[in-house]
């Protein structure tokens, strides 16, 4: 499958489901909730059925067959080809061994940042901290939880690293809020003009061409 094929994470976790055995999509996505990966992976059934139409027509998995239990609809019991398999493992191969810029939005918020009046900055910087502490408990206690009912660490992997991501963001945000606020911040007097007169109020600051 070209690179360009591998936006959607969506489209891996329903081959890593077939890859265990055969399902229908409404049993793929019972499986990720149950197994919460709808925190790592956005998950919503219209987008799960297009996924599997688009994995069917690229010959990554096929229809295996087609039943009914009860009065419920007739469900598609799909399974995974030699080619998903294949492709599975190297997606996952490359998305473990090689970075890719992700565009993530503070980091947009950041590069516009002096948008904002330096004090408006540091209060919507204080209110993220505050968000990430409370994140960071949920964290932190859903993985207590799954300590204690013995579930192995293997399992806890994007947990683990979601925790580690969220404490490195609010160690940055308080180290941010405290240059500022202690004006150790250089260049915050040239956003301070730039944020009481706009533009034109630094405009001489930079050479032209």
């Amino acid at each position: 499958m070209p690179r360009s094929a591998r936006a959607n994470p969506l489209a891996l976790a329903v081959l890593c489901c077939l890859y265990e055995r055969p399902m229908h999509p409404y049993e793929v996505a019972q499986t990720l909730k149950l197994r919460a990966k709808h925190e790592s992976i956005k998950l919503n059934y219209g987008s799960l059925y297009s996924v599997v139409d688009g994995l069917e027509s690229r010959g990554l998995i096929h229809a295996r067959e087609t039943v009914r239990e009860g009065r419920r609809p007739e469900r598609t019991i799909y399974e995974i080809t030699d080619a998903g398999k294949r492709e599975a493992t190297d997606w996952l191969s490359d998305l473990v061994s090689t970075p890719v810029k992700e565009f993530p939005q503070f980091e947009a918020a950041l590069s516009f940042l002096p948008a904002l009046p330096p004090d408006e900055a540091v209060e919507r910087l204080k209110e993220r901290c505050f968000v990430l502490e409370i994140d960071l408990t949920r964290i932190r206690a859903m993985r207590s939880a799954s300590a204690d009912a013995g579930l192995p660490r293997l399992f806890e992997l994007e947990a683990e690293y979601e925790q580690a991501i969220r404490e490195a963001e609010l160690d940055y945000c308080r180290r941010l809020v405290k240059d500022i606020e202690t004006e150790q911040l250089d260049g915050l007097e040239m956003w301070r003009h730039f944020s009481v007169g706009g533009g034109d109020a630094i405009a001489g600051e930079f050479p032209t061409t």
